[in-house]
């Protein structure tokens, strides 16, 4: 997963989080759990705030049916998140762990020589290396981070829920990875609390529901989500891929696919879209109220299924919210609010911010967007938060292009990061040029047949999604629009 520009910073624990939070409430009905409503944080106090924080965020205290205090005060969410106990659960299975890559929005590189795949490019070349690889790559910053977490599959072992399924993921203990997994998890929490609110309307269908967390005895902050599904965009486009060259459909076979080598092809389109359509809707939701992804990828996308016959049923939501940045203009949990946080933005002499008496937790979490944004030349409220809204549509588009053409190319042609230095490094956000380019590889024939249905929809999508100039790309609603993702393109 490569967050856009995040950084990582000092934070409370979710265990101090729910030490003050006992403060404002009651004991839950069920076994060793305790209901904590979203009125109990506080923006300060989920990125590493003292728990004074709890003197100050109480208003007035009204009980409900259940017997349960319930904090109500201006701008302050009414979502339910539980605080558990590592007694309610019983783990089934090893998931496997996640890594995190911080990096920045496109910077054009300098011109170099050089060829690739033995064709010369002239001021066009490549560096030759993989983003891992280097820490820098012209003007974006790379850089890789220490957490690593763990994701498992189980259930609730007691409870009013008792044996639902659930998936958990495990932040480290700070004296293994220092106190950058202590705020992924507590800014991981606080937004999920945000975009859970009812009181706001309905909930997304298209990102992860947290039922809560809890704190274990070493130390690891754990997260419990619902189980919406165990495999990520990535797993599938590997999967198709290896079917895309071998003829065959992602999972089962209709009968016809037999006489008719076309069918499995025509499935796969229509479910690329409506991954891709699931994926955006989540994000539109997440930018209508006031949050930024800042980690969109093919890996922070979790789908229920991958059997392409089962495409009406297909669910993606999106996951992995630890570098989700506020943006609304409001302190929705009682923080500052986008102007307070440019304003007096954390002292770093490295990257032209200024100091200030901030809390230093609530300025690096957004500095490097800022200092992007300056840069940029965005310098008031509106231009700083359309930036953060268009990296995020930047972050989409290449999850666009990695959707198309990882599934639809002859498996082991292409990747991610080749994808992306193609089009950044390679041709500079040339999409004509990148099209010429794919449509000379027969490997990539089903990809680019793609893109090119309706006069080249995809390619348009795509050119606009990664406008070099944030100012002229277009919101998550227009993208939803457009008739690549439609399905206009397809005759749905």
């Amino acid at each position: 997963m490569t967050p856009t520009g995040a950084a990582l910073l000092h934070s409370g624990t979710l265990g101090d989080i729910a030490a003050c939070a006992t403060s404002y409430s009651s004991r839950a009905c069920c076994a060793s759990r305790q209901v904590v409503t979203a009125a109990s944080f506080s923006f300060g106090a989920a990125f590493g705030a003292h728990t004074s924080w709890c003197k100050h965020a109480a208003g007035v205290v009204a009980t409900t049916r259940s017997n349960c205090s319930r904090i109500r005060r201006k701008g302050v969410v009414e979502a339910q998140i539980e605080m558990f106990s590592s007694d309610d659960f019983d783990v089934d299975r090893f998931l496997g762990s996640q890594g995190y890559i911080n990096v920045s929005s496109y910077t054009p590189p300098p011109p170099s020589a050089g060829s690739m795949f033995g064709v010369s490019l002239g001021e066009n070349a490549p560096m030759g290396m993989d983003q891992r690889d280097i820490s820098r790559v012209g003007g974006q910053e790379v850089g890789e981070g220490s957490v690593q977490t763990r994701l498992y599959a189980g259930r609730m072992g007691r409870g009013e829920r008792m044996g639902t399924r659930v998936i958990l993921k495990a932040y480290p203990a700070m004296v293994t990875s220092g106190s950058d997994a202590d705020v992924m998890a507590a800014n991981e929490l606080a937004t999920h609390v945000i975009l859970q609110d009812t009181e706001l309307g309905d909930i997304s269908e298209n990102i992860s529901y947290l039922y809560g967390g809890f704190q274990t005895r070493t130390g690891e902050q754990w997260l419990v989500f619902r189980d919406d599904g165990k495999v990520t965009a990535a797993d599938y486009a590997k999967l198709a891929a290896e079917a895309t060259s071998e003829g065959r459909a992602v999972g089962e076979w209709d009968f016809w696919d037999r006489f008719d080598k076309s069918r499995p092809i025509h499935r796969r389109l229509m479910f690329i879209t409506k991954l891709l359509r699931g994926a955006f809707l989540g994000l539109a939701y997440m930018h209508s109220r006031g949050r930024l992804h800042q980690s969109l990828g093919p890996a922070s996308v979790v789908l229920n299924t991958t059997s392409e016959r089962d495409v009406m049923y297909l669910s993606p939501r999106l996951r992995d919210l630890a570098f989700s940045t506020d943006v609304s203009g409001q302190p929705e949990l009682g923080g500052p609010t986008l102007e307070e946080l440019w304003e007096r933005r954390g002292s770093n002499a490295g990257s032209g911010t200024r100091d200030s008496a901030i809390d230093p937790a609530v300025a690096k979490l957004s500095e490097g967007l800022w200092r992007r944004a300056a840069m940029a030349g965005a310098r008031d409220s509106l231009s700083r938060r359309a930036f953060g809204i268009a990296d995020d549509i930047y972050a989409g588009g290449l999850l666009l292009a990695y959707m198309v053409f990882v599934p639809l190319c002859e498996a082991g042609s292409i990747d991610g990061p080749s994808l992306q230095r193609l089009l950044e490094t390679t041709f500079r956000l040339d999409i004509p040029a990148v099209r010429e380019y794919c449509a000379a590889d027969d490997r990539w024939e089903e990809a680019t047949k793609f893109m090119d249905l309706d006069d080249g929809a995809g390619w348009q999508l795509l050119e606009a999604m990664l406008n070099p100039d944030y100012r002229l790309r277009p919101t998550v609603d227009a993208v939803l629009s457009h008739r690549f993702l439609t399905g206009a393109v397809l005759s749905l």
